[in-house]
């Protein structure tokens, strides 16, 4: 049994005493006061106390995420790109970040500003690295790092 249904039941029974107090103790005055008086209190101490002893919610476990950085702050960061290289048609085509589960058009410019432009070197990268410097929990970039290998393959 739930300890909040122990001290609400207790709560009860003592709020019953004091109807009882009212109604059986009428020919001493000053007596019936404190029996109602007390019970009384003591009813709303035990509803406090299962109030405070009630199963808090469970929120699903998911890592805090931080608020997505302010465009202006993304835009400072993100050096000027290389001169881009032209590719040979014989070589495999690189895969977009946002196809990786998780990563969407910001997640994908930010990792773009610290170095990371392809799949291929998303999979490459150590997810502690990553996560020191986007703030982020490395348990997310692990997930980014095998969506990748998986996208890779």
């Amino acid at each position: 049994m739930r300890l909040d249904y122990a001290l609400y039941g207790l709560a009860a029974v003592f709020f019953l005493i004091t109807a009882v107090s009212l109604v059986m103790l009428t020919e001493q005055p000053n007596e019936r006061n404190l029996w109602v008086v007390t019970t009384a209190v003591l009813g709303l101490l035990f509803i406090g106390l299962g109030y405070y002893q009630r199963p808090k919610a469970k929120v699903e476990a998911q890592p805090a995420v931080p608020p997505p950085p302010k465009e202006e702050r993304v835009e400072a960061a993100i050096a000027p790109a290389p001169e881009p290289t032209i590719t040979p048609p014989s070589a495999a085509p690189t895969i977009e970040l946002t196809q990786v589960k998780g990563i969407g058009e910001k997640r994908a410019a930010q990792l773009k500003a610290i170095g990371i432009n392809s799949v291929n070197e998303l999979a490459a990268t150590s997810a502690e690295n990553i996560a020191a410097q986007l703030k982020i929990s490395p348990k997310i970039v692990e997930k980014w790092i095998a969506g990748a290998k998986e996208l890779v393959k």
